[in-house]
């Protein structure tokens, strides 16, 4: 086996000789280093709005991705090599010994690559329309140990199918499930519609924040457990969450944030756009017995916008967009139902600022910006804010 990385013995700090050709990691710098990097650039882009608290490192920041996607090539010997894409291209680049990505699927990935050759399973060529497999998805729960092994096929076409799972099992008796996903959309690593489950349940279950998450093949959970306890846990502090405290949960994905605030006696409801996250959010708040949270499956701004119709109140709204950030319709709308405090996690410093910028407007103050380092060896920040309704003075300088 090739070796990418190489270890200083005197301070633990890897490299990667694939740096410059994979494009999965963007900072080739000392962790140390790294951090400066993201706290100058966090302090020059934020600081305008508040104090930019000192970001909270990772202590072990290598092999924290619990979601690793892996494509699958004939070279030019014909040898079967498995790697990732680089950035913005369909061109793979080779990998063995990744060091952002869990160590277990670093295994199965190897295990995976005899067994396809065994059994004659062949990378999908877009050129010659030969070959079922597109890439496989290996999702791993650091809590429980459970891993799912996603096998992404062109079509419903799966050669000996149980065989396979059968010898994959006698290999890698870590795995829990295995799910075939049926793919048609030529853009690279996506998932299709249709799953079948060929061994365990087709899910994985998780603890985060002493609450239990079932995860499904498509499921939006956050990539670094260790760091997401971290992040939510000052989410969750910044929101102030109390018995019977009436929080909105918006962009809430699989109920993640919510939930842990419905743990804590808050009165829940969480909005997503995605059918397919509402449903594992539901499955989730069943899981942990808990019947002071609901989803509803809808666009955040117009529902926000309609409860602010009909009257509604939340004390705090808790917003976890995705990288594109949040709209200008959504933060008008926050405003206009005007909860006196709201929690901002962002996972991209750019649209954080200019989203900022629009809660200025609507006369939200940051109270609180805390950078947390979810991706080490990136140029990824995340970031959790707390904004509070600006307090107006009537003529007579008191406060309303």
């Amino acid at each position: 086996m090739v070796k990418h990385t190489t270890i200083n013995n005197s301070t633990g700090e890897r490299r990667c000789s694939c740096f410059k050709r994979c494009g999965g990691c963007q900072l080739d710098m000392p962790y140390k280093q790294q951090l400066e990097w993201k706290q100058s650039k966090a302090q020059r882009m934020l600081s305008r709005f508040c104090k930019v608290e000192q970001i909270i490192p990772m202590q072990s920041p290598y092999n924290y991705r619990n979601k690793v996607q892996t494509v699958y090539r004939r070279d030019r010997s014909g040898r079967l090599i498995s790697g990732v894409f680089q950035s913005s291209t369909r061109t793979l680049t080779a990998t063995q010994d990744c060091f952002l990505e869990d160590t277990a699927a670093q295994s199965i990935v190897a295990e995976l690559k005899k067994l396809f050759v065994s059994f004659r399973i062949m990378p999908y060529d877009e050129r010659t329309g030969r070959g079922i497999l597109r890439h496989t998805l290996i999702r791993t729960a650091k809590q429980t140990g459970q891993i799912m092994l996603v096998i992404v096929t062109k079509g419903a076409m799966f050669p000996s199918k149980h065989n396979f799972v059968k010898a994959l099992l006698q290999k890698c008796p870590q795995v829990t499930t295995v799910v075939q996903n049926i793919c048609d959309d030529p853009m690279p690593l996506t998932l299709g519609e249709r799953n079948n489950v060929l061994y365990g349940s087709g899910k994985i279950a998780d603890e985060l924040c002493s609450c239990k998450f079932l995860i499904s093949p498509a499921s939006f959970y956050q990539v670094n457990p260790v760091q997401t306890q971290t992040l939510y846990d000052t989410a969750v502090k910044a929101a102030d969450i109390a018995e019977g405290k009436r929080v909105l949960d918006a962009y809430c994905g699989v109920g993640t944030i919510g939930i842990v605030c419905a743990k804590q006696g808050a009165q829940v409801v969480g909005v997503e756009s995605n059918k397919s996250a509402v449903r594992d959010a539901i499955a989730n708040a069943r899981l942990n017995k808990l019947n002071n949270i609901r989803f509803v499956n809808d666009d955040a701004a117009q529902f926000i916008c309609e409860s602010a119709y009909k009257g509604e109140k939340f004390d705090t709204i808790i917003m976890d967009p995705p990288r594109a950030g949040s709209t200008e319709q959504f933060i008008s709308a926050v405003a206009a139902i005007s909860p006196h405090s709201v929690v901002y996690v962002s996972c991209k410093i750019e649209t954080l600022e200019r989203d900022l910028k629009l809660f200025a407007k609507c006369g939200y103050k940051a109270q609180l910006i805390q950078p947390v380092d979810m991706f080490p060896h990136t140029t990824g920040i995340e970031n959790v804010v707390l904004l509070k309704k600006k307090v107006k003075e009537n003529t007579n300088g008191q406060q309303n």
